[in-house]
């Protein structure tokens, strides 16, 4: 497990394993790539992330990391594949957030993208974008340099 602090100052929990907290994920985060690419999503008030959010009454974590990438990308999710999960200490209460990675087969065009301005292909994150204004918070702490560490020991294990 690795400890630290997110860009609010909140102690954060990271496993690369998910199940650990004692009870299931109530949000998602999925890193994806399109054709090489990494596909996010621009929020009009938070940002550039990659997409993700709560997961519904009856519906799995995997369910609504699927469910959030489309909505958010337009994005067809091929597998996903955990890479981890966090659980941020807050008040009044903790977050338990599970991160997938997706490879999408295809994007489709919605023409509304949910809270979203759809999707933004990208061929590498800048150098900055844990400190560029341009990106959300959800970008600047230690998770997604985690889950692309993660992303990489699984690939370079041949899928775990």
């Amino acid at each position: 497990m690795k400890r630290f602090y997110d860009y609010y100052d909140n102690q954060v929990q990271w496993n690369d394993k998910q199940g650990l907290f004692g009870q299931a994920a109530a949000h998602v985060l999925v890193i994806c790539s399109y054709q090489g690419k990494w596909l996010l999503t621009k929020h009009p008030k938070r940002g550039i992330e990659f997409p993700g959010g709560k997961v519904e009454e009856n519906e799995t974590p995997v369910q609504a990391a699927v469910r959030e990438v489309n909505e958010e990308t337009g994005g067809i999710a091929g597998d996903m594949i955990p890479l981890g999960e966090y659980k941020v200490e807050s008040e009044p209460s903790s977050i338990i957030k599970a991160v997938y990675y997706a490879d999408i087969v295809r994007l489709e065009d919605k023409g509304s993208y949910m809270e979203t301005d759809g999707p933004l292909l990208v061929d590498r994150l800048p150098d900055n974008y844990q400190t560029s204004s341009d990106y959300s918070f959800i970008m600047k702490d230690k998770v997604v340099p985690y889950a692309l560490d993660r992303l990489a020991a699984i690939n370079d294990a041949g899928h775990e």
